[in-house]
């Protein structure tokens, strides 16, 4: 199942199971079907040079989308489990000359979900849980930022190596989940402040980060940028650089627009708060963006107190598109 655009020449397509098919062409795309599942139903390239792939799968299937511009090295889009069809954009052929696409049904009927990111040392998973909590899986091991809510939200799922704790609120830190998805040889991370408010056995494996300190652990570096508001003292909270590789991801914890967060440089991916009266607005959320320059941001803790969602579309013009960056909206409260 590949996808190739916009060069004319038809060629045949090999997998782990044999030919699949070869390329024909639709419009300066070219496509090849399978007689199997997975399969691209239709692909539309975009206006602003955006691919939309249109997907059809089995039911109750772990597919894998990836993308390749030689044939020879793919890296992943995204893991997701299939509910018969599935709608996804690749923003990464502008500007590129040449692109392939295929899925595959996954064996691993546990595989993590989400989006990937290619790193010096293997591929990233994001996999989103609510609010502010995610995972990522990566060269063998299960980062956790600030895991919090019912158990059930982490069933399934591998127990964390290192956890990242932003501040105390409870909607960022809960002695209960992080007693629920630690295990043996587990490391969390978090500010001082923090760290004293946990059970004794918890503070036994923490690793207590003040504003503007450095930590590496488990082949990781880990940054703490101070996170403050008028709701949030100064020193109290963190936001994080977390390196993975060749990769820097920042994750905001409570903060306003703040001159640190402003400053960042080099960030590949940055998830963001920006709810209202806690953090940040849609306009200091995007003219921070539009300073500090990620590759890729994820607007997240994104509920107002008042229960509506920020607008993403405001968000996205404000960002605008000259710089590019990739604003990836993503359902973090699955109510969408």
């Amino acid at each position: 199942m590949q996808v190739h655009y916009p060069l004319h020449v038809e060629i045949p397509i090999f997998s782990k199971i044999g030919i699949i098919g070869a390329l024909t062409f639709v419009g300066g795309i070219t496509l090849a079907y399978a007689q199997e599942s997975p399969v691209f139903s239709d692909i539309q390239q975009l206006a602003n040079g955006e691919v939309l792939l249109e997907l059809i799968t089995s039911a109750d299937e772990f597919v894998s989308i990836e993308t390749s511009a030689d044939l020879k090295q793919w890296n992943g889009l995204i893991t997701f489990l299939s509910t018969g069809n599935r709608l996804y954009t690749d923003p990464s052929p502008q500007g590129v000359s040449s692109n392939f696409y295929r899925a595959k049904v996954l064996e691993d009927n546990q595989a993590l979900t989400g989006d990937h990111l290619s790193t010096s040392q293997g591929e990233a998973v994001i996999h989103i849980i609510d609010h502010a909590s995610f995972v990522i899986s990566w060269n063998g091991m299960m980062i956790y930022n600030d895991p919090v809510g019912a158990p059930t939200l982490y069933e399934g799922l591998p127990k964390a190596n290192l956890i990242l704790v932003s501040h105390r609120h409870g909607d960022h830190f809960s002695n209960a989940s992080l007693d629920s998805v630690r295990m043996a040889g587990t490391v969390i991370v978090a500010p001082p402040e923090v760290v004293g408010r946990m059970t004794a056995a918890l503070q036994s494996i923490s690793t207590s980060l003040p504003n503007g300190e450095i930590t590496n652990v488990l082949g990781t570096t880990i940054e703490a940028v101070p996170a403050y508001n008028d709701r949030h003292t100064k020193g109290e909270g963190n936001s994080y650089i977390l390196t993975l590789g060749d990769k820097r991801l920042f994750m905001s914890g409570d903060t306003e627009d703040v001159p640190e967060m402003r400053a960042l440089t080099n960030i590949d991916v940055a998830f963001l708060a920006m709810n209202v009266p806690f953090t940040m607005n849609v306009t200091q959320a995007a003219t921070a963006v539009r300073e500090f320059q990620p590759k890729v941001i994820y607007p997240y803790h994104y509920r107002n107190q008042d229960g509506t969602f920020a607008d993403f579309n405001d968000f996205k013009n404000q960002v605008g598109s000259d710089l590019d960056i990739e604003v990836r909206i993503r359902d973090w409260y699955g109510s969408e």
